[in-house]
């Protein structure tokens, strides 16, 4: 199985909603986040990312590592994720969407709804809210 390591942020607002994304040209929704660049730490590669993805900059102390999780890959078909995953919570659920990202959505963990979650999100961060 080909693994594929990614970071990724658990984001919630004062709601308790959880905020997904929906990259160009495919069809679930996951956490915000991707592939370190070479040399990146974890919490550089997630920084960038949110920069990039959701034009949210924010502070190292604003990150709570949460773990490591895998599952299979939404997009990518016989590849599994490994994702190191950050709570960040945020007082203002204000963010704007950029980089290959389509749309967002903020869910609700209780009841989603019929959105199309990537395994990582339904199989363990959803779990954690």
């Amino acid at each position: 199985m080909n693994v594929i390591h990614v970071v990724a942020a658990l984001i919630t607002d004062p709601d308790g909603r959880m905020l997904t994304v929906r990259k160009q040209g495919t069809e679930m929704f996951m956490n915000p986040g991707g592939k370190p660049e070479v040399g990146e730490s974890a919490v550089q590669a997630l920084r960038r990312e949110l920069v990039e993805e959701i034009g949210l900059d924010v502070t190292v102390r604003d990150l709570e590592r949460i773990g490591t999780f895998t599952a299979p890959a939404a997009n990518e078909p016989g590849h599994v994720v490994t994702a190191e995953v950050f709570r960040l919570r945020l007082p203002d659920p204000t963010h704007c969407v950029g980089a290959e990202i389509a749309e967002s959505c903020w869910i609700d963990p209780r009841d989603p709804g019929d959105i199309a979650l990537a395994p990582l999100a339904v199989d363990h961060l959803m779990r954690l809210l």
